[in-house]
């Protein structure tokens, strides 16, 4: 099982991105899916998270600017970045809570990053 993101890049502040992470391999289900970061000399921290009902949650330094949404389907999830600041520079990982096929364990999943700069 694994995950590959896609959409990171420069953009000015004020600008958009559209990040995209799918699951493969032999996936008997997945609870969560979402986004973490982590800015140079500081900590990896909750982006957004989605679970298969649709639940999100939101870091406050992202609420009304960042929207998470999740194709179960294809085991996708998105994050469509808006007004970004230059303080949303950052490596961002795509994490999933998977259950796999066999055996039927869950496990932490993190894809290789990707990254976003934002530019003043």
């Amino acid at each position: 099982v694994q995950l590959q993101a896609s959409g990171g890049g420069l953009v000015q502040a004020g600008g958009s991105l559209r990040l995209s992470c799918a699951a493969s391999g032999s996936i008997f289900s997945i609870n969560v899916m979402g986004w973490f970061r982590q800015a140079p000399g500081k900590q990896r921290e909750l982006v957004a998270i989605i679970t298969s009902g649709g639940t999100t949650t939101y870091a406050d330094s992202v609420k009304g600017r960042f929207t998470i949404s999740r194709e179960n389907a294809k085991n996708t999830v998105f994050l469509q970045m808006n007004s970004l600041k230059p303080e949303d520079t950052a490596v961002y990982y795509c994490h999933a809570l998977i259950t796999k096929v066999f055996p039927r364990t869950t496990e932490t999943t993190w894809g290789p990053g990707t990254l976003v700069t934002v530019s003043s």
